[in-house]
Order: structure tokens, then C-alpha cells, then sequence
């Protein structure tokens, strides 16, 4: 089996060099009108890293034309070629105005035009590129809250009678292009691709063939951590651990570019760290007594190996984090996960901004960027190292992103089990407000957030390579993917399953 499995695999890899060679010749021929449709196609379906080169420079081409202004969106642009432009120069990190949907607004400019709306694919396209918003944009505000309910209506039956489109603004109004996790919007768009009239065959069968090549060689590197991990037996032998190995490894896939077949030492990286971070979390969330902890805190910060007088399940814990977690970040870590334990001992809820500055990093998102980075080769040269460890605004923005997208949705289930404050309680201890009144703000500290990543990855550090600054846009990428029906980490037989499996388990029929 493994023989013809292998030879299968093989045959894939040499239709996908015909199909590759093909498709780069249309892409280079195609006329001006198409070719920005062909690139977000080829985005879509997941097929871009085998075009990265003639992507950019396409994309150059069409920032310096705006930059000097020999082609400053041309008057006869249709909504959605203006909107699909700006979107695709601003997810390639090109600082385009939004000033250029100014002119959809009426002529006193203080709305959009009504005529817009019966144009469904460029008010989706607006919608779409409102999202790639940074802070004080608020053109690109009301462009949310103008399209936001026309789309609804239209995915409703009101208007899509394209039923593909009614297919695609329903998903976007879950899960809007820039805040979707890319390997699950990559599964969604070949099926929808495939049910559009017209479309391109070679695209769709490249498309199909590399999701298959790419989940044979998922399907191996969980085969080798499936072995670790049962090597390991923690879920057993601490009796507490969540085993969430398959689901932390959809988690690695998911952030930024790590889903790309190159990136499988990352992938594993990431893995091993963030599902042994995971029975540390649990441990000091919910299982060690404050002075277990405190005694098991102090151990680590000696580096004492022997861990003399400590409980036998935290010496468990210590022996396998050794082996896949370096000291510095984490002494750092566990100083600040006995914080929060601190704080449930003596019932004691901080304010809202101790609580920012605590537990934005104790859920360690700059120690899993690190597991990232060293499976990375040489998109992680030294200078992103020090650079992470100044704590840079990207990567605080998706740190305080991940923890308050987890608080809004897991805080009641938390509070249950006896967890420290969240966020949530913070708020309203400190502001005498309701329950809705704090997850009100706290969603729009999210989004607010978000404009920030984006901002960030329109003004990178000139010596992070952009694969780097895409780590963090995964962060929060798999955030709204998991957390936004619930916790789908924690309770994955919910939708999370059904994504697993076709990313894991489900080839395309070819």
C-alpha cells in the first residue's frame, strides 16, 4: 500500500509540473482586465506558492503604476476591479489610499451610493477589502456597516441568484477573506471554483492535486508526532492533560505561510511546544495547589533537573518540557502563568489593564512564534530573534487579539471550573458595567486589534522577512477560526472536527 500510495503521489507531482508550466503562460498573457481576477483565483484555491515570482511581480507593477501615478484607478474601474485591487496590494503589504472608494460615495460624501448596492460582486468586493482596514480609517468603517446588512439580505435569497455567490457571501459574512484560516478558505473556494460555470480546468485540477500532495505529506508529519506523543503519555500519566495533538497541528497549519509544503520542520516545531505549552496551561489553570506551583515555579527558575520535593506529576511535566523548550522563555512563562494563579488564590481581580499586561503574554504567544521560527530555515535569520524579544506592536496586537477572542468566548465555562479572572470579570469589576456591556468593548478592543496587524504589516521592520510577519496574522487568522462558534479547541467535535477532517483525511477525487 505504501508502494502504490507512493506511486500515486509521484504521478501527481508530474501532472502538477505540466499543469504549472501552463498555467504560468496564461497568467503572464492574460489581458489587463483579467489578470487581477486570474491572481485571486490562484490565491484562493491555494495554488500561489507555485507562482510567487510572477505574483509580485504583476503586483509591482500595478503599486508603481498607482505610486507615480500613471495609473490612478482609472475613472471606468468597476467596484469590484477598484476594490479587488486595493485588496490584493494590501494583503502583499503595498500602503494603498483608501481614498479611492471615495468615489462611491454620494456626492455630499457621507454615505455610499444606493446604486451600489444591486452590484452584488462588487459590494462583496468592497466588503472583502474593508477588512484590510487600519486604525482611523473610517471610510473603510462605513464600508463595513454599509455592505454588511445588503449582504446578508442578498444571502438570505434576497438578490444572489447566482447561487455561488449567495455561497460566497454567506461565508464571508462568517469568515471575511483576511480573517479566515488560509487552508480552510483554500477547501472552500476549489468547491466553490468547481461549481462556477466556465471555469478553468487546469486551475482547478492544479488546485486539487496540490491539496492532495500537500495533505499526503500532512498525513506523514502527523504520523511521526503521533509516535512522540504517545511515546510521551502525558494525557496519562497526568490525568488532567487535554490531548488535543491533531488539533494543535491543524493550529500549526494555520499560521500564516506555515501551511505551504516548505515549511514542514516549522510545522513540527510548533507542534511539539504547543501541545506540551498546553498541559503546562493546564496545569496551572486547573490542576497544582498555589503552593505546588509556587514550589514547582521555583524549581524551574534554578533549572533544578532532580526537582527535588516536587509532585510527581509536575516532574512528569518538567522531564518533558526540557526536551522541547528552551530556559529563558520558560522561566519567563511559568513566572507569569503563578501570576494568575496568585490571583485565584486570593480571589483577587486585577484591573483591566494589570490584566492587559499579564496575561496578553502568559498565553505565550511570543514562546510559540520562537517553535515556529526555528523550523524556518532561512526566512529566520538572528535579527527576527531580537526582534521578537523587543515585543514589537505586530506582535502585541495579535497576542492581546488571541486572549480576548479566548476570554469572551471560554469565560463563563472558566469561571465554572474555578480558572483566575478573565478579561471579561476585570472589565466589569473595574467599570460596574454588565456582562453584554464588557464583551461589548472587548470585541471592539478585537477589532480594534486587527486594524492594528494590519497597519503593522503595511510598515514591516525592513530586516523581517515577510513569512515571519505573516506568523501573526495566522495568530489571529486561527483565532476566529476556532473561537469564533465557540471554543473549538477545547470542544473539537464541533465544526473543527468536520475542517480536520477534510484537511487531514479527505483527498479530492482527481
Amino acid at each position: 500500500n505504501v508502494y502504490v500510495l507512493s506511486k500515486v503521489v509521484n504521478g501527481w507531482n508530474e501532472q502538477i509540473e505540466v499543469l504549472k508550466s501552463n498555467i504560468a503562460s496564461t497568467l503572464s498573457s492574460a489581458a489587463d482586465n483579467k489578470t487581477l481576477d486570474l491572481i485571486d483565483l490562484i490565491e484562493g484555491v491555494g495554488i500561489d506558492y507555485h507562482f510567487e515570482e510572477e505574483i509580485e511581480q504583476i503586483l509591482g507593477q500595478e503599486y508603481g503604476n498607482i505610486a507615480s501615478g500613471s495609473n490612478n484607478y482609472k475613472d471606468n474601474d468597476n467596484l469590484h476591479t477598484v476594490a479587488l485591487r486595493f485588496r490584493l496590494l494590501r494583503q502583499h503589504g503595498c500602503n494603498v489610499s483608501s481614498d479611492i472608494f471615495k468615489r462611491f460615495k454620494s456626492d455630499e460624501g457621507d454615505e455610499f451610493k444606493q446604486e451600489i448596492v444591486s452590484d452584488l460582486e462588487g459590494l462583496l468586493s468592497l466588503y472583502e477589502a474593508a477588512y484590510l482596514r487600519t486604525q482611523g480609517e473610517s471610510i473603510l468603517d462605513e464600508a463595513v456597516d454599509f455592505t454588511k446588512p445588503h449582504l446578508a439580505a442578498a444571502a438570505a435569497g434576497a438578490g444572489a441568484e447566482d447561487s455561488t455567490l449567495a455561497e460566497r457571501i454567506a461565508h464571508a459574512l462568517k469568515w471575511p477573506h483576511r480573517k479566515g484560516m488560509k487552508r480552510v478558505e483554500h477547501l472552500f473556494f476549489i468547491s466553490i471554483y468547481e461549481k462556477t460555470q466556465g471555469h478553468d480546468e487546469a486551475v482547478l485540477k492544479l488546485a486539487k492535486l496540490s491539496f492532495n500532495v500537500a495533505q499526503h505529506l500532512y498525513q506523514k508529519e502527523l504520523g511521526v508526532l503521533t509516535k512522540w506523543w504517545i511515546e510521551l503519555d502525558l494525557p496519562k500519566r497526568t490525568s488532567y492533560a487535554r490531548d488535543r495533538l491533531v488539533e494543535v497541528y491543524f493550529w500549526a497549519i494555520g499560521m500564516g505561510c506555515l501551511w505551504k509544503p516548505k515549511y514542514s520542520l516549522a510545522r513540527y516545531c510548533f507542534t511539539r511546544v504547543t501541545t506540551i505549552g498546553s498541559v503546562y496551561d493546564d496545569t496551572y489553570d486547573a490542576y497544582g495547589t498555589i503552593e505546588e506551583l509556587e514550589d514547582f515555579t521555583a524549581a524551574i527558575h534554578r533549572w533544578d533537573t532532580s526537582m527535588q520535593g516536587i509532585e510527581p506529576k509536575m516532574k512528569i511535566i518538567f522531564e518533558a518540557i526540557t526536551g522541547s523548550y528552551d530556559a529563558i522563555h520558560l522561566k519567563y512563562a511559568v513566572s507569569l502563568y503563578l501570576e494568575e494563579a496568585r490571583w485565584l488564590d486570593k480571589g483577587y481581580v486585577p484591573t483591566f489593564e494589570e490584566y492587559r499586561r499579564v496575561s496578553s503574554v502568559s498565553i505565550l504567544y511570543q514562546w510559540l512564534a520562537f517553535a515556529a521560527f526555528c523550523g524556518m530555515g532561512e526566512s529566520a535569520p538572528k535579527e527576527v530573534f531580537d526582534w521578537l524579544f523587543t515585543e514589537p506592536k505586530l506582535f502585541v496586537a495579535s497576542s492581546e487579539h488571541c486572549r480576548l477572542m479566548d476570554d469572551v468566548v471560554t469565560h463563563e465555562f472558566e469561571q465554572d471550573r474555578g480558572h483566575a479572572p478573565s478579561s471579561v470579570e476585570c472589565y466589569m469589576k473595574q467599570y460596574g458595567v454588565s456582562r453584554k456591556e464588557a464583551i461589548d468593548v472587548l470585541s471592539d478592543l478585537v477589532e480594534e486589534n486587527w486594524k492594528i496587524i494590519n497597519g503593522e504589516l503595511l510598515n514591516p521592520p525592513a530586516h523581517v522577512p515577510k513569512e515571519i510577519l505573516l506568523i501573526f496574522l495566522g495568530f489571529a487568522q486561527i483565532m476566529e477560526v476556532l473561537y469564533g462558534d465557540g471554543d473549538g479547541y477545547t470542544n473539537s467535535k464541533t465544526t473543527t472536527k468536520d475542517m480536520l477532517t477534510a484537511l487531514l483525511v479527505t483527498p479530492f477525487n482527481v
